[in-house]
């Protein structure tokens, strides 16, 4: 499937991985310019970010999954569907920047209501945040070493294929903000990758890279997010298009962070309306058996 973007449509993206640390071909980081430097949110400072996130209080319900180890030693959480048989479509779900938190966790458990198992990964090494400042933190310490966080999230889907309680047949990806752009990532990592979803992630602007994906892409967007300008969105709908990649964007009337129940803008209609075409998307490509 592939959808253009009307050129009024404000941002697609929410910048949540740092634009000054772009992959060059051979997985190295190179510098951005020292504008992109200044201010590495998307355009926005640190301080201008951070408003765009402020956690409401209160727990998401409690977790029905369990904690499994992967290959590369990091924790990740496994949530599997009730009464579940070897054989699932299985999703790879990556959290935002708060890190592994008791929402990304409930999202997962959601995920298993449509009959595919779940794993979320941990990109933080254990770590989670409550306050911006702290995400912040975790988040620039995370993109610092870009290849761990792919090499996690590899470990995640060959531990979905490989697991004797999972032994998926068909694996994607889900993300929000840092998560999204990370669902990016792991599409371009992951040829073999049969969906990708990213809510609102920081694109990328370099061909090459993007024409390894095989994967379709569902991008859930925010008109009103300030971190990237028509003109980036313009630019990466463009770009996955040069390399027939197929995509569909949907973007909707709210904030940055819309779909987060977890954050104070958090926008119920919005967010229930895209969460209706993330399940058709994975419906679509990662089908589950009816028995």
């Amino acid at each position: 499937m592939l959808a253009r973007l009307h050129p009024i449509v404000v941002s697609l993206a929410a910048a949540c991985l740092l634009p000054s640390l772009a992959f060059a071909q051979d997985g190295a980081k190179k510098a951005a310019p020292a504008a992109a430097q200044e201010k590495p949110f998307g355009g926005l400072s640190e301080e201008e970010f951070m408003k765009l996130h402020q956690l409401k209080e209160g727990e998401a319900p409690a977790p029905k999954g369990t904690m499994v180890e992967l290959a590369d030693g990091s924790k990740a959480y496994l949530s599997l569907p009730e009464g579940a048989k070897p054989g699932l479509p299985a999703v790879v779900v990556i959290h935002e920047w708060w890190g592994l938190n008791s929402h990304i966790k409930h999202w997962a458990d959601r995920l298993t209501l449509t009959g595919r198992a779940a794993l979320a990964v941990d990109l933080y090494g254990g770590k989670s945040a409550t306050d911006p400042a702290g995400a912040s933190a975790l988040m620039q310490a995370a993109n610092k070493d870009p290849a761990k966080a792919v090499a996690t999230m590899l470990a995640a889907r060959d531990f979905l294929k490989k697991d004797p309680r999972v032994l998926a047949t068909k694996i994607g990806s889900i993300g929000w903000c840092f998560g999204g752009g990370m669902s990016l990532r792991l599409a371009m990592a992951a040829p073999d990758l049969d969906a990708c979803v990213m809510y609102y992630g920081f694109p990328v602007d370099d061909e090459k890279q993007l024409a390894t994906i095989k994967a379709p892409i569902l991008g859930i967007f925010a008109n009103r997010d300030k971190a990237i300008t028509p003109e980036k969105v313009a630019a990466f709908d463009k770009e996955l298009t040069d390399v027939k990649v197929a995509h569909t964007f949907f973007h909707y009337d709210a904030d940055h962070a819309f779909a987060n129940p977890s954050n104070k803008i958090y926008d119920e209609k919005a967010a229930a309306e895209a969460w209706k075409h993330v399940q058709a998307f994975l419906d679509e490509r990662l089908p589950v058996a009816k028995h």
